[in-house]
């Protein structure tokens, strides 16, 4: 192992994706020195960068945007908060025409209008123009470089983080003035495209310095792939007839209010799809804005539109759900003084409350909260070098990395085994708590021994250590905020619990690691800005 790595700067982002990349561009704009770490490769690592997507951009029409955002209040569970969704549609509409003139993305240009559609991007461009332009602003990245934990100075205030380099085989420690996770979600290691990066790591990151956790109980999400696949774009599966083993319709299937009959149906007998309700006109759309999930029909001789093909389901947790770290003030500070999140990190229910907005409010939400998270952390920074003398940190790193006996355990063994408490319909999307509870009971079996038996002495084995425990850790905290929503609301739905209870119009609130706690806030339309946090009512 090459010697360590040791830097200093303002702010340190963790993750490149759109959210991270925002967040670096935007606390350079603060003035901040930037250094953002990557677990891949900035620019092609994450769910956004192999594929197109569209984003809630909507024009700054009050008309436009109320509809805009009475869309999915229903689907949401009304748990959304107005306050945040103006601020989301704002600062999109700014960022995607800066991503068109500074960015120097190439929208493609309306023939009746004229004018450029920023309605949506491809993910390998975006990403690519993304790296490039935090690169000419003065970010400096490192690429290949997980961070495994993060570094407190004595008050508990964040003060950067710990890694290792893959490529170089040296850890890195990085002194920061401010820290903001946008790490990703958590998708269990599914395989769905883009997510293996996706392992919940800055979930657990943030819980071992105190962070809480909102809306876990909507991390369920699951999207309908063919067999086989890794290509989860759901939203083309609107335009499908879904069909038994013999060729009968699944009557009730569906993209989004009959996913569940796809699932139950395939615990028994398989399940086909044909895209048999575009027109030529949506099909030419189709394929010119999703080419990657034409090639793998292309390879293999089947045209969707015509042909029957089998379908399945895979699991994308808190990547396609609303759960992530709570986040306070309107700069996306979470709980813990020098700690900011964003994206698929960070919750979603501000702007879709307890249902997926798929891939366009992810979208805006990723742009936005990251740049309200780097300006943040910025101004934070700077207040703290004008008023701090250099601390001393301290790691925080625990469970995966520091175990308190002997390390015997496997991480892939771990993984395998969290994956069968997360993975199955019938346990994590057809919910009941009588499957919940014991699902639950296996995994705090679980990280009770791997607190105790996982680490390892290389870098390679010290992160797949870290990921094995932060997807242990994110559905324990998954499925205690389920238990302790007794109803069914947004994506959350209970076999025991079918109806929607309006006593629990209120956010689901988590945390801790050897002791998970559950408790309540009530849902408000108009938090106020760098609010305290809110007292919690117990729940369990």
């Amino acid at each position: 192992m090459s010697d360590p790595l040791e830097l200093d700067t303002d702010v340190l982002v963790i993750g490149g994706g759109p959210a991270g990349t925002w967040a670096a561009l935007r606390a350079r704009r603060q003035g901040a020195e930037v250094v953002l770490v990557d677990k891949g490769y900035c620019g092609t690592s994450g769910a956004t960068a192999p594929a197109g997507t569209g984003v809630w951009y909507v024009a700054p029409d009050p008309a436009l945007r109320a509809k805009a955002k009475a869309g999915r209040e229903a689907l949401g569970g009304f748990l959304a908060d107005h306050h945040w969704m103006d601020r989301v549609l704002e600062q999109t509409w700014e960022n995607m025409n800066l991503l068109g003139t500074e960015g120097r993305y190439p929208f493609p240009i309306d023939p009746e209008t004229g004018l450029p559609v920023r309605t949506g991007v491809q993910g390998p461009e975006y990403m690519r123009r993304m790296r490039a332009w935090i690169r000419r602003a003065g970010v400096r990245i490192l690429d290949h470089s997980p961070a495994l934990e993060l570094l407190v100075d004595e008050d508990g205030v964040v003060r950067g983080a710990a890694g290792h380099q893959r490529q170089e085989d040296r850890d890195y420690t990085i002194t920061a003035g401010a820290v903001v996770l946008a790490s990703g979600g958590c998708a269990f290691l599914s395989r769905a495209l883009g997510t293996n990066v996706d392992t919940g790591d800055g979930a657990l990151m943030a819980a071992e310095v105190g962070a809480r956790f909102s809306g876990m109980e909507f991390s369920n999400a699951y999207g309908i792939v063919p067999a086989g696949s890794t290509i989860t774009k759901t939203a083309y599966y609107s335009y499908a007839t879904f069909f038994h083993a013999d060729g009968r319709v699944l009557e009730g299937a569906g993209s989004t209010a009959g996913r569940s009959v796809i699932a139950r149906t395939l615990l028994t007998e398989p399940v086909y799809a044909q895209l048999d309700r575009a027109d030529s006109d949506v099909q030419a759309k189709m394929r010119l804005g999703q080419p990657n999930f034409f090639l793998q029909f292309d390879r293999r001789g089947i045209d969707p539109f015509t042909d029957r093909f089998e379908v399945d389901l895979l699991a994308e947790g808190t990547v396609r759900g609303t759960g992530g770290i709570d986040v306070l003030g309107d700069d996306c500070s979470t709980t813990v003084p020098g700690l900011y999140a964003a994206g698929d990190a960070a919750t979603r229910e501000r702007i879709c409350g307890g249902f997926t907005g798929g891939g366009s409010h992810n979208a805006a939400w990723a742009m936005s909260s990251g740049t309200w998270a780097g300006e943040g952390a910025a101004r934070f920074a700077r207040d703290q070098r004008h008023t701090v003398a250099a601390p001393e940190v301290r790691r925080t790193g625990t469970v995966g990395l520091r175990p308190t006996s002997r390390p015997v355990l496997d991480a892939a063994a771990v993984v395998a085994a969290a994956q069968a408490e997360l993975i199955p319909y019938e346990k994590n999307y057809l919910r009941d708590g009588a499957r919940l509870r014991p699902a639950l009971g296996e995994l705090e079996n679980l990280w009770t021994a791997l607190a105790s038996g996982l680490g390892g002495s290389s870098g390679d084995e010290r992160i797949r250590a870290r990921q094995a425990a932060a997807i242990t850790a994110v559905g324990r905290w998954m499925y205690h905020s389920t238990l302790a929503r007794t109803e069914t609301r947004g994506m959350s739905k209970r076999a025991d619990y079918p109806d929607q209870d309006p006593g629990q119009h209120r956010h689901v609130l988590t945390g801790g690691l050897g002791t998970v706690w559950t408790g309540t806030r009530e849902a408000t339309s108009t938090p106020a800005s760098s609010a305290p946090a809110p007292a919690l009512r117990a729940a369990s």
